[in-house]
């Protein structure tokens, strides 16, 4: 029922109101006060009451905080001294789509123990239901200024730069509100919160973000900021109006949050110019599965100073678990204060890395026939997750996605000639298992 970042799906097919009441039940058993929020999906309103429906009937009390970045609800969980917090959203996926996300305390997501308690209890309909003298109370609250006031404890600007934001049409506003507050000339793009994200698509990318590059480019900006519909990831363009990779962001981060002898946690799909720019720093990389609630597990070890996703999602774990987009632009922009990001960007030496993915009926047979196949033909194999094969002056790796109908594969090399060669043979390993 849980993917790797809690349960997604189109609305109505795979995401129900029955389901969100079921879910509710499930988290009820054992909570007594649960945080409760959304993105700005139409479809969030209805599933939100439904959920907070199943919570009251099991005699938990529901603090809604409505329409709210991702991270903000996660952090409310512990300012609100609640038992667990759930977003109502399905993150950078397509509007037609949403999802419920867990959080616990710490602002980390429910870890796998964790989620497959609550599917067990969806799957065996087990609830814990009230009375009716029993019933928990619903009430609201306002987060995003406390938000906003964590925000800007947590850096210290060396001048007050030109940011433009690119909110997406989702809930990460509050960026927008803590930059401006650190004394920022901030210019948004797609501000106005609306679920259908008529804008730009919901996923940060490079294409997607044409228009933010054009316009920091050709205007004085000194950097851009974009996030996707519920704001936990961020992903950003230079003063040039170049797009940073998502590993060139990871890097610049990590080298940033990391001393010698640090670790920083990285995803098995992240590129070899993270891992030998950290390493000549004198930190280390530990891999992770991919999803950030596998880097925030990693994250919460000692020695890890930080956990990063080329995707967009950032982990600080001194501040939070859970990786908050409105943290990283703050972040960024302190570090664009003191040195431009595009500098920055050219100290990492990049390498020709290959990704794409293919839409397949059933990706759980087809990664069991790709491993199957894998381990017969190579010998240095990773199955953390998905299969990794280390072809000694490279690399690929073919994992399904765990939001969507997708096998994905990545190949890296340290020449173009040697990726393309790598990249075709692990096509050719997923074109043979379909």
């Amino acid at each position: 029922m849980f993917g790797t970042s809690g349960i997604r799906g189109p609305v109505g097919e795979e995401v129900t109101a029955d389901l969100a009441l079921a879910v509710g039940r499930a988290v009820g058993v054992d909570a007594d006060r649960v945080v409760l929020g959304r993105d700005p999906r139409e479809s969030g309103q209805v599933l939100g009451d439904a959920l907070a429906a199943g919570l009251c009937e099991s005699g938990t009390d529901v603090v809604d905080i409505g329409l709210a970045a991702t991270p903000t609800i996660a952090r409310a969980v512990a300012w609100e001294s609640a038992d667990a917090g759930v977003s109502i959203t399905a993150s950078h996926n397509p509007p037609q789509d949403n999802g419920i996300k867990l959080w616990q305390p710490s602002g980390q997501a429910f870890d796998a123990e964790l989620r497959e308690r609550i599917s067990e209890r969806v799957r065996e309909g087990a609830t814990d239901l009230a009375d009716w003298t029993g019933l928990g109370e619903r009430s609201t609250a306002d987060y995003r200024g406390r938000h906003r006031e964590a925000l800007v404890d947590s850096v210290t600007l060396a001048e007050e730069l030109s940011v433009v934001v690119d909110v997406g049409n989702g809930a990460g506003g509050v960026t927008v509100d803590a930059l401006e507050a650190l004394g920022c000339d901030v210019e948004t793009l797609n501000a106005q919160p609306d679920g259908a994200f008529p804008g730009r698509p919901s996923e940060p990318t490079a294409e997607h973000c044409e228009s933010l590059a054009a316009l920091v480019g050709n205007t004085d900006a000194d950097l851009g900021i974009a996030h996707d519909g519920d704001a936990d990831r961020m992903r950003a363009v230079t003063g040039d109006g170049e797009f940073l990779s998502g590993d060139e962001t990871l890097a610049i981060f990590g080298r940033a949050a990391a001393s010698e002898s640090d670790r920083v946690a990285v995803p098995v799909d992240t590129s070899l110019a993270v891992a030998d720019s950290l390493a000549a720093a004198g930190i280390e990389t530990t891999r992770t599965p991919v999803g950030d609630v596998y880097v925030a597990e990693r994250a919460s070890e000692d020695g890890v100073a930080f956990g990063g996703e080329p995707s967009g999602a950032w982990i600080w774990p001194s501040e939070t678990l859970c990786p908050d987009g409105p943290l990283a632009a703050c972040k960024l922009v302190e570090l664009a204060a003191e040195r431009p990001l595009s500098a920055r960007a050219a100290d990492i030496e990049t390498y020709p890395i290959r990704r794409t993915s293919v839409e397949v009926e059933d990706k759980t047979a087809v990664m069991e026939r790709v491993r199957k196949r894998v381990q017969e033909r190579y010998e240095e194999v990773s199955t953390l997750d998905g299969v990794r094969v280390d072809r000694g002056d490279g690399w690929f790796l073919i994992r399904a996605s765990g939001t969507q109908p997708l096998v994905r594969i990545t190949a890296e090399a340290r020449e173009p000639e040697r990726a393309e060669q790598i990249f075709v043979e692990a096509s050719d390993l997923l074109d043979s298992a379909r």
